[in-house]
């Protein structure tokens, strides 16, 4: 099947799927309740050799409403997409493959499986690190952290999400005139390693006795917002566990939009296509500008005298990237952000050995709108990173609930190392 022939295939089945879409849509309705399942749904990692295959994969990511969903997306020859296979599109993906040669290895043979065996079977009783939490329980436990540290403990929030849910925070502050470090976590409602992570940090800047921790937490203010996408991440626990996106309604067929690829820097400035998001896929592209995180970036733009560093928590695929993911031509102090990023993987590895790689963003994805292009070049924070947790793609986004300490201990060492190496090139007093 050459390229050309494919991509008149796709075409057809965009077209097919706006016939369906109005069905489809009414269904969700009837639907909401029930968990989706992933039986049999399989995860490839498919090689990038050519131009041709490069467009075969970009087209089949622009089908409307595709039931293909892109957990790496295509980007560039020479690096390679995962992609999440259901069980009915099994023959047309191997024939894809045959068709342009392509170099495919079976990642995850079942989804469900491991969906399954995320939680904990027997999990114990309060608020600990075992185990995934859902929303309600998270903001419960932010309510009872602040009520008990309120000598150090300010309740934040920028606003409330499309469906009115608060997007609730913790100031950390042990003394008046430190530098802040902003971390934004959680805003892809599937990667729920980012905000479990996120919660650990803060207990552990309340209770750990070790002094470098210690002097990080009571040397600097932490603003951190465990979960920026609570809809989102409330859906993906009662409904559709790989659900990516928002939940905002921009019209009758369009449901969702990814937050961050809708800050206000650059946006599309890399011409990526307009289009309407899949029902399970990770497409990520706005169908339309009516809507963007401004609440966020108010609230960090009124504080930028006091945040120096801002920090995007996401998974997987254990990177370090600092701006900018929209243009290939690096930031003016692009050798710093390298140091940084080095010495703050170089502590990352040593509790566990894992390997973290350290990039401009743009050098492993082309994407726009991001938070942190926005808080480089908009807000002006120079220190400004995406941390990509664990793992390597063994689980994905589905990573289990016992990597979590694991996961959360090593990127607490990572930020010793980042705000030493700040310090230490003067970026930090």
């Amino acid at each position: 099947m050459p390229s050309s022939h494919f991509s008149l295939v796709v075409k057809k089945k965009q077209n097919e799927a706006f016939v369906v879409l109005t069905s489809v849509v009414l269904l969700i309705g009837c639907a909401v309740g029930v968990k989706d399942r992933f039986d049999n749904y399989k995860v490839y990692t498919v090689n990038v050799d050519n131009e041709a295959q490069l467009k075969v994969l970009f087209d089949l990511e622009k089908v409307a409403f595709s039931s293909y969903d892109f957990w790496k997306r295509p980007t560039k020859v020479g690096l390679p997409v995962d992609i999440m296979v259901p069980p009915h599109k099994a023959s047309e993906f191997d024939e894809i493959m045959r068709s342009l040669s392509f170099t495919s290895t079976l990642k995850i043979p079942d989804v469900q499986v491991l969906i399954d065996n995320e939680q904990p079977k027997n999990p114990r009783d309060g608020f600990n690190w075992e185990r995934y939490w859902t929303m309600d329980e998270i903001n419960e436990w932010l309510d009872q952290i602040v009520a008990e540290h309120s000598d150090v403990l300010t309740p934040i929030s920028y606003g409330y999400s499309y469906e009115l849910e608060e997007i609730k925070g913790v100031l950390l502050s042990y003394q008046s005139g430190n530098p802040a470090i902003f971390i934004e976590s959680h805003i892809h409602a599937r990667e729920w390693i980012a905000g479990a992570t996120a919660t650990w940090l803060i207990n552990e800047f309340l209770t750990s006795t070790d002094p470098e921790v210690r002097r990080i937490a009571e040397s600097y203010d932490w603003y951190i917002f465990p979960v920026t996408n609570p809809d989102g991440y409330r859906y993906s626990h009662d409904v559709n566990r790989m659900w990516r996106k928002t939940r905002s309604r921009h019209d009758l067929y369009c449901l969702g939009a990814d937050p961050n690829r809708n800050f206000g820097h650059m946006w599309q400035a890399a011409l990526e296509p307009v289009l309407i998001p899949a029902l399970r896929s990770s497409l990520v592209l706005l169908p339309s500008l009516n809507w963007r995180p401004d609440n966020l970036a108010n609230f960090v733009l009124q504080r930028t005298d006091h945040i120096k560093v801002y920090l995007s928590f996401h998974s997987f695929t254990q990177l370090l990237l600092y701006p900018f993911s929209f243009t290939p031509n690096p930031s003016p102090i692009a050798d710093d952000l390298q140091r940084i990023g080095e010495a703050a993987a170089y502590r990352l590895r040593q509790p566990f050995g894992t390997e973290y790689r350290v990039f401009n963003g743009h050098s492993l994805y082309i994407a726009t709108g991001t938070s942190v292009d926005w808080s480089y070049g908009g807000a002006g924070i120079d220190l400004s990173f995406i941390y990509e947790f664990r793992d390597l793609g063994t689980y994905g986004f589905l990573l289990p609930a016992d990597q979590i300490i694991p996961n959360s201990i090593e990127v607490l060492q990572s930020l010793i190392g980042l705000l030493d190496e700040s310090e230490n090139l003067g970026y930090l007093p």
